[in-house]
């Protein structure tokens, strides 16, 4: 099993106060404290623009670009994984996003990790572009092939609705063949997804028994379509809070802004009362049996983990329980 963490870069107002992230070397010393701590990767989130419910009511959130962000952190980190969670893919040009895609990948010594989806507000896309409001799902779908092509194949032609471009060469190319996508969504259209370009899936949390139920779809998809089932990553993003009595982290998890955010900002249909059963919080003990029961649904990788905190500090002396207390001592 892996475990990865994700970077308050993109968040915010979201799940952290506005005003964290103010100094920039935070994002370094970060990332360095993940990798010390034996992390696989650390994730950055996307937002090109402030979400329309978070203006207004003073300081603007900080959201960091993600593929610079990482290009920083691949000049000041050595081993961990980058990773991006996840890019909104239909707002990018994808002959540009695969030249960054491939050049980071190359620049960090193929450490690189394109976790994708729809993006987290329709409205950031109807802002942006205009002219692809409404048509999120079939820019994705479009953006996904003309990637792959062009990461893949070095370049083409892509004639799509929402996509099109003409004898494109990408030079230098992605020192992983294939580079790893990620895909993420809940959903049986992201299984599908997943299962045709995919590397990784990375649904959201969801409850124990219906995640088992769509890994099983994953798998079937991927033989039906003459892949190893076993050839995308299973790999959740999951929210954790760990501390040594396990009604503390309880009570810590849910008066948290991160969990609060999600009550009342989550569009997905889970019912947000199974949320603290359904993450990775408690005491070790209890993690460490949550983790085992992911491992026997599927689970490679306990991706992106979000711990809620009110400053760098608390988020660093969260990461370093959690990696001494479960992800050194669990042998799944």
């Amino acid at each position: 099993m892996k475990f990865s963490v994700a970077l308050p870069s993109a968040y915010e107002g979201l799940g952290y106060p506005i005003g964290m992230m103010r100094d920039p070397a935070a994002i370094a010393r970060l990332a360095r404290a993940a990798e010390s701590f034996g992390y696989a990767v650390v994730w950055a989130n996307d937002h090109l623009s402030t979400p329309h419910f978070l203006r207004g009511a003073g300081d603007r959130p900080l959201f960091y670009e993600p593929l610079v962000t990482l290009a920083h952190l691949a000049a000041v980190t050595e081993r961990i994984g980058l990773g991006t969670a996840v890019l909104a893919l239909p707002l990018r040009d994808p002959v540009l996003l695969a030249k960054q895609l491939a050049t980071l990948d190359v620049l960090s010594r193929g450490r690189l990790v394109a976790g994708v989806g729809l993006g987290a507000y329709p409205e950031e896309l109807a802002d942006a572009r205009p002219d692809l409001a409404g048509r999120r799902a079939e820019r994705f779908e479009e953006m996904l092939g003309a990637l792959r092509m062009l990461l893949d194949d070095g370049g083409g032609t892509y004639r799509g609705r929402t996509v099109r471009f003409a004898d494109v060469e990408l030079a230098p190319a992605a020192l992983q063949r294939p580079l790893p996508m990620y895909i993420g969504g809940h959903g049986t259209a992201a299984i599908a997804r997943a299962a045709r370009w995919g590397q990784g899936w990375m649904p959201g949390w969801r409850p124990l028994a219906e995640l088992r139920e769509r890994i099983a779809v994953l798998r079937e998809r991927l033989a039906s379509a003459g892949r190893d089932p076993h050839a995308v990553a299973i790999a959740p993003e999951l929210s954790a809070t760990i501390a040594r009595r396990h009604e503390d982290a309880v009570a810590r998890y849910e008066s948290s802004r991160f969990v609060r955010h999600r009550h009342a900002r989550d569009r997905t249909g889970r019912d947000p009362s199974a949320m603290t059963a359904a993450n990775l919080v408690g005491s070790a003990d209890a993690i460490r049996d949550r983790v085992a029961a992911l491992a026997e649904a599927g689970v490679d990788h306990c991706a992106a983990l979000a711990f809620p905190a009110e400053s760098v500090d608390e988020l660093i002396e969260q990461w370093q329980l959690f990696a001494e207390e479960v992800c050194r001592s669990t042998s799944v």
